[in-house]
């Protein structure tokens, strides 16, 4: 969530390796538990605020700082290390991104310091930001120009999976056995996706030093500018109303209702993507004006009418439908703007 806007990676500009017309799941779905991971690992704290107070002896409030030191990690770490790697060869980066991950939440699992946990989280958001920065194009490159949509949507659908079924379930597991086995699973989750990555996810290299552009010249580039500031206000948008959705129910008589309400966002964001890796490759400009209208319509009936349930059920699923798609969209667009040379 916090990164989304981080696709700027050189990758996008090379030539993609030479693909059947079958998309190559095995290696995309890799790809798509790395988000999975990204995501939950961002999120989870929230869902865990109790139990991680009482544990680090601290309150809620400075648990969730958690949560924002991760996005700080990645928000600062993403466009330095995407210039410094532009030469790196892809998957040795991509297994460096996974371990930052696994180290990270290892460490969480057994830190007994809030300190050190805070340290971990910032570890982490690095991690987030370099992924973000390389998921989309080593997607990309695996396939066809007439299929780039369709494997980027596949890579991205880790992003609502996360958000509808991990950090649920996450949260009902910490309940049961406790927070720092959820961070463990994670560690492990990480261990087994390097090896997976290792043998189905192709190689590339990295770019040749004369055709890396400067971070100014990229965005330069028309049309960079225009996507990366509606990914900011969508995603800064979103992770208001996802953050405070509990309270916001509350207050409107409905938080017996947040598992259901969450449950009808994550089934429209399953929606929302499949419909997107249907008709990406022939409609990008019309589903990204239609993702970002439908969600500034559902954030304006919550707004306005938030306090009647039925309105509510309906705003938060054209929300999810919203949502869905939108990390895989926009990283589309990205992908395919005119190139500086």
């Amino acid at each position: 969530m916090s990164a989304h806007s981080e696709g700027l990676s050189s990758e996008l500009d090379a030539v993609p390796a030479p693909a059947s017309e079958r998309l190559p799941l095995g290696a995309l779905l890799a790809l798509a538990m790395a988000a999975f991971i990204t995501i939950l690992t961002e999120a989870l704290p929230a869902g865990l605020l109790p139990q991680m107070a009482g544990s680090l002896a601290v309150s809620e409030a400075m648990v969730g700082q958690l949560v924002t030191v991760y996005a700080v990690g990645s928000l600062v770490a993403a466009i330095p290390l995407t210039a410094a790697t532009q030469g790196v060869r892809r998957r040795p980066l991509l297994l460096s991104a996974i371990a930052g991950f696994a180290i990270a939440n290892t460490v969480t699992t057994f830190s007994a310091s809030y300190a050190l946990t805070m340290v971990a989280r910032f570890v982490a958001g690095v991690s987030a930001g370099l992924l973000w920065a390389l998921l989309a194009g080593h997607a990309a490159r695996m396939v066809p120009e007439s299929q780039k949509g369709r494997a980027i949507a596949v890579a991205m659908v880790g992003t609502p999976l996360a958000l509808s079924l991990g950090v649920p379930a996450g949260t009902f597991l910490g309940t049961l056995v406790g927070w720092r086995v959820c961070f463990g699973i994670m560690s492990l989750s990480a261990v087994i996706l390097m090896i997976w990555v290792r043998i189905k996810v192709p190689d590339f290299a990295g770019q040749a030093s004369g055709q890396r552009l400067p971070l100014a010249r990229v965005i330069a580039t028309p049309g960079v500018g225009a996507v990366l500031f509606v990914v900011l206000a969508f995603v800064l948008a979103h992770n208001i109303l996802y953050t405070y959705i509990a309270p916001f129910l509350a207050a409107a008589g409905m938080a017996a209702s947040t598992s259901r309400v969450l449950l009808v966002f994550g089934i429209a964001s399953l929606i929302g993507i499949w419909i997107v890796g249907v008709l990406i490759d022939r409609h990008l400009r019309t589903l990204t004006l239609a993702s970002t209208l439908l969600f500034g319509l559902a954030a304006a009936v919550l707004g306005a009418a938030g306090q009647v349930p039925l309105l509510v059920y309906a705003a938060v699923g054209v929300w999810g439908l919203a949502f869905g798609g939108a990390a895989t969209l926009f990283q589309t667009a990205l992908a395919r703007r005119p190139k500086t040379r």
